[in-house]
This record gives C-alpha cells, structure tokens and sequence, in this order.
C-alpha cells in the first residue's frame, strides 16, 4: 500500500494537516502581499509628495530650466556621495 493513499493508516489524517498547514500559508501569504501592497502605495505617495517639495523649493529658488535643475541634482549627488561628507 502506498504511503500517501488515503487507506494508509494515517494517511487521511496526515492529508488533512498537510492541507490545513498549506492553508494556513495561503493566508499569511495573501496577508502579506496585502500589506506590502499597501505599504509600497503609502511609499509612492511619499515620493510624489517629496517630488512636489523638491520642485516648490525650485522654483522658489528660481531654478526652472532643465540645465540648472541637472547642474544642480549632479552637484547634490556629487556631494552625497563624497566620502568627506558629514553625516
């Protein structure tokens, strides 16, 4: 008799823990994707707030064309990358 047939002895029973566990794990698995979901959601509206400030202060400081706004990312990229830089 095969192990995993239901007339095993023990067979059914195990079948139904194994079915039970994987059951179990589609459901912490789906309560998770619905999380990160939703946390990822919550990151990008960060970002497009953080994008909105980042171009207020922009145009508050009077830098509107595409060059000076480049000139400018390449400088404070350069900086935060500087070995020498503070933090």
């Amino acid at each position: 008799m095969d192990a995993r047939s239901p007339e095993a002895p023990g067979g059914r029973a195990l079948r139904d823990v194994a079915e039970n566990l994987f059951q179990e794990l589609q459901e912490h698995f789906q309560a998770l994707t619905a999380t990160l979901n939703l946390r990822m959601e919550e990151m990008g509206g960060r970002i497009e707030d953080l994008q909105k400030n980042v171009n207020d202060l922009m145009a508050q400081a009077g830098i509107d064309s595409p060059a000076q706004k480049h000139r400018l990312v390449a400088s404070v990229s350069a900086a935060l990358s500087s070995p020498w830089t503070f933090q």
